[in-house]
């Protein structure tokens, strides 16, 4: 249909067109990136085993919900499935041909029992059973040792039956598995009656491997095969099987050779707080380079946010070029460009389209590619803001003057105008202030507003400009364009606002977070709600210069009291601003930054960052009692305990809301200096807020008094249950299993389990670390421990965590006490003083000699609560117990 404005512009004729391809430009970019990872594959440097070069084999699809995200990729497998079933204007690709094998999984909650990722490898084994037609052994052999683990009675085949998975392929799957164990079973030249047991002949297949044997490795010889094979077979070791899987697919001969595109529909729904499954699914991508992945949901995959480091394996623009929020230069073959596309508003590709249509002269289009590059950006692929701009070029060209993209790189008053001018008087004003918030509710926006009724609102998020994502914590967002606009545009109507007017609407917005996230923790709290208050307050903060930091106050001790650790991204700011805090709230930020960041960083760099955010002046004396106490930690982890003891001192003088801690940390220290009885004194005063349960049970634990000291860690986790405190439940349980390492290792198992439970669900790594640690002491007396020590130790130097160097190495001389190797035991010993030379855990020196039934040093500043010969003995004890049970 022909645009009349355009046409009776200008003495020259100017063509247009309104038309937009129905998805025409995402299949476009689908079969590019397919072509694109075809050629990567056939690189002569492409290595599917290479599991550190950067992946790029997906495409993600993502927009608010039912604007056709599924659609769109039931009609691409169906198009990869069958020509003909291919829409006519989407063309006929390039790798036309080519042998693609499509995979389409529903990861929705309500589809087949919701996102299982046995359910999704399956899925993905079952379509290759059909197309390749024979086993895959190094795959179908672990699959089978582990089904017959985790899912013992039940037959494959029936569980595919069951899950409705089957298809007409159903039964080829379970063929193939046995076909893999008969053929490994003929090809290790094993006994008839070993190969019923998929246990048995995976071991038999492991010694193989090991020993090099020529025929194993043809079966099976991807370089990882025994690895996976010999651990144990649970759900993270499937995770792992993929990789075995892309080996597979690599070598089949070239009349079987396929390319599998996965198809991942409703992704959002694998995502809660902690990404377990999609951490799971994460690494299928990863680990299978030569399969190619299409991916659906309502938000754009975050992997490339160096921020999840620890929440997943891969993270990081290195590892996922694509998944940056901006195009990357000069993409090739293989590695292209980005790789997230929003549904819903335009691409970027259907806005180019668009205005190269929209505008055309003797069949060329009239907006030049730079004009509409700069459109493009700042439309926010929003259809009016494409209009104006077009509306803009046209009044340009009419005046004689020949546009450039500067004209266009700004907010349209028309927009807005457009925007608010069928908008009553209310809705304005909740426009207004909930532009100021990322995302909102219906009380937010009210509140935010200043109104005492929410049918302004209510009507507001009927109007198309308002996206709604009923699974986010505010279901509401304005649209960006609009926003931004709306924000830094002059509307022109009568009730514009001033500067003031936005300024107070700020104050508003942040005081309605804190009352909805007060409000809510009274009642049920709610740590995602918590989060997710703090960053958009922070944010209100900074942007508005608020040095009244009110509730975030509150929000920041709250925050480090669960001792999760989730990113608080800090506001953003330009360039030219980012050396350093300049206001209150960009010094709680960074604050609140470098507390979460220790989980991954040196403790020597989170006390750096703590004294720099101290010495801004920025913080309230709250806040600064809090920088203090973290730094005081900090030192203590580095072994600086003059100056931990100083930071803990003036965080108890101060008599705050951390006292107790911080008279628990001073316990510790006297602890780690040998001073028991000054640590014991100071229970009484600690209560729940200073951990005394556990703090009794620090001290017990190196008088070898292990029973008590159980106890008391008991004790210590059940108060934290009590309280609702996920984190110290955790340090509290690994505690536990530690000192049950000692004295009980198949209980010990059990209370690892849990630990590593609780860890799942929160970011702890020295808690994580010590976990290991206390396996270690489980196994006391095996094979493998020195290995992993080594190991470890690297680990605990990384972080930054010198006070658990003693502990490690007192659970090597352990072992080795068990073991009787007498020279290794002497070597360790002397890493051992060397380790508590500077006083700080000396009694470790003490139990690593009573343990090796070796005479005690001669000089002792550690002052036991006990006889040290009860000491002495008890630790023994605990060697020759070890002994007597492995049969030493």
């Amino acid at each position: 249909m022909a645009d009349l404005r355009a046409l009776f512009s200008s003495n020259h004729p100017v063509g247009s067109s309104e038309a937009f391809t129905n998805r025409q430009s995402q299949w476009h970019l689908v079969a590019t990136a397919i072509e694109e990872h075809l050629q990567h594959l056939a690189a002569p440097g492409f290595d599917v085993e290479d599991l550190e070069a950067p992946r790029n084999n997906l495409i993600v699809f993502h927009g608010v919900g039912g604007v056709g995200k599924s659609t769109l990729l039931r009609k691409i497998e169906a198009s990869l499935t069958d020509a003909e079933q291919r829409p006519v204007q989407w063309g006929e690709p390039a790798w036309s041909g080519e042998r693609i094998l499509p995979v389409r999984i529903d990861l929705a909650r309500s589809a087949s029992n919701g996102p299982d990722f046995e359910r999704v490898l399956l899925t993905i084994r079952l379509a290759l059973a059909a197309h390749v037609g024979r086993p895959l052994p190094s795959f179908d052999l672990p699959l089978r040792r582990y089904w017959e683990t985790q899912h013992p009675g039940e037959p494959l085949e029936e569980y595919v039956r069951r899950t409705g998975l089957a298809g007409r392929f159903g039964q080829m799957l379970p063929q193939q598995i046995q076909g893999a164990v008969s053929e490994a079973v003929g090809a290790l030249q094993l006994p008839g009656l070993v190969g019923s047991a998929a246990g048995q002949v995976v071991s038999a297949l492991v010694t193989a491997l090991r020993e090099r044997r020529e025929r194993a490795r043809a079966l099976a010889g991807c370089a990882r095969t025994a690895d996976l094979l010999e651990i144990e077979p649970d759900l993270e070791a499937l995770s792992y099987y993929p990789h075995l899987l892309a080996w597979e697919i690599s070598r089949l001969p070239a009349k079987h050779s396929v390319v599998p595109v996965i198809l991942l529909d409703t992704f959002e729904d694998t995502g809660d707080r902690h990404r377990d499954t999609e951490r799971l699914l994460q690494r299928l991508v990863w680990l299978m380079p030569n399969a190619f992945f299409v991916v659906s949901g309502r938000n754009r995959l975050p992997w490339a946010n160096p921020a999840l480091q620890g929440q997943l394996d891969y993270t990081g623009p290195e590892a996922w070029p694509g998944l940056t929020p901006t195009q990357q230069p000069a993409p090739t073959a293989g590695q292209g460009g980005t790789r997230q596309h929003l549904i819903g508003d335009l691409s970027p590709r259907d806005c180019d389209d668009h205005l190269a249509r929209r505008l055309t002269q003797d069949g060329q289009p009239l907006i030049s590619p730079e004009i509409r590059e700069v459109i493009t950006e700042r439309s926010h692929g929003l259809p009016l803001h494409l209009d104006l701009a077009v509306s803009r070029y046209l009044e340009i060209r009419r005046t004689g003057r020949t546009p450039v993209p500067a004209d266009f790189d700004h907010t349209f008053p028309a927009l807005i105008a457009r925007t608010l001018s069928d908008l009553t008087t209310d809705e304005r004003h909740v426009l207004r202030s909930a532009s100021l918030l990322d995302a909102w509710d219906l009380d937010l926006a009210t509140q935010a507003a200043g109104l005492t009724h929410q049918s302004a609102a209510r009507r507001l998020i009927e109007r198309p400009m308002i996206s709604e994502d009923p699974h986010a914590v505010w279901p509401y967002h304005l649209h960006g364009a609009i926003r931004t606009a709306l924000r830094t545009g002059d509307d022109h109507l009568e009730d514009q606002w001033t500067a003031a007017d936005w300024h107070q609407a700020a104050v508003r917005a942040l005081a309605a977070l804190g009352r909805q996230w007060q409000e809510a923790d009274a009642v049920v709290p709610s740590r995602t709600l918590l989060v997710a208050c703090l960053r958009q307050g922070l944010r209100l903060a900074r942007d508005h210069q608020l040095d009244d930091l009110a509730w975030l106050t509150d929000a920041a001790y709250t925050y480090t009291d669960d001792s999760v650790w989730e990113p608080i991204a800090p506001p953003t700011q330009p360039p030219a601003q980012q050396l350093g805090p300049d206001t209150p709230a960009d010094a709680l930020a960074e604050l609140l930054a470098a507390i979460a960041r220790r989980q991954h960083e040196h403790r020597g760099r989170t006390a750096e960052r703590l004294t720099a955010v101290l010495d801004t002046g920025l913080l309230s004396d709250e806040l600064t009692e809090l920088a203090l106490y973290y730094r005081a930690k900090a030192h203590k982890d580095l072994g600086r305990t003059d100056a931990a003891l100083e930071g803990y001192r003036q965080v108890a003088d101060a008599d705050g809301r951390l006292a107790p801690r911080a008279r628990r940390g001073m316990a510790n220290l006297a602890r780690i200096r040998g001073d028991f009885p000054t640590a014991l004194a100071a229970i009484p005063t600690l209560g729940w807020k200073g951990r005394h349960h556990r703090v009794l049970g620090h001290i017990l634990f190196p008088h070898g008094d292990m029973d008590r000291a159980i106890a008391a860690y008991d004790a210590a986790r059940a108060e934290a249950e009590q309280h609702n405190a996920p984190g110290e439940r955790a340090i509290a349980q690994a505690l536990l299993s530690l000192a049950c390492a000692f004295t009980d290792p198949a209980r010990a198992d059990d209370e690892l389990a849990l630990t590593h439970q609780l860890l799942g669900q929160l970011d702890q790594r020295a808690t994580t670390l010590l976990a290991q640690v206390a396996a270690l002491v489980r196994d006391a007396g095996t094979n493998d421990v020195t290995d992993r020590a080594a190991v470890l130790r690297t680990e605990i130097t990384v972080a930054g965590l010198a006070w658990l160097t003693p502990l490690l190495e007192t659970t090597l001389v352990f072992h080795q006490a068990v073991r009787g190797a007498q020279d290794d035991l002497t070597a360790t010993i002397d890493r051992l003083h060397e380790a508590t030379a500077n006083g700080d855990f000396a009694y470790y020196v003490h139990i690593a000699a009573a343990m090796g039934d070796l005479p005690q040093p001669s000089r002792s500043a550690v002052q036991w609560l006990d006889d040290e010969l009860t000491v002495r003995a008890r630790w023994r004890s605990l060697v020759t117990a070890r002994q007597h049970h492995l049969g030493y």
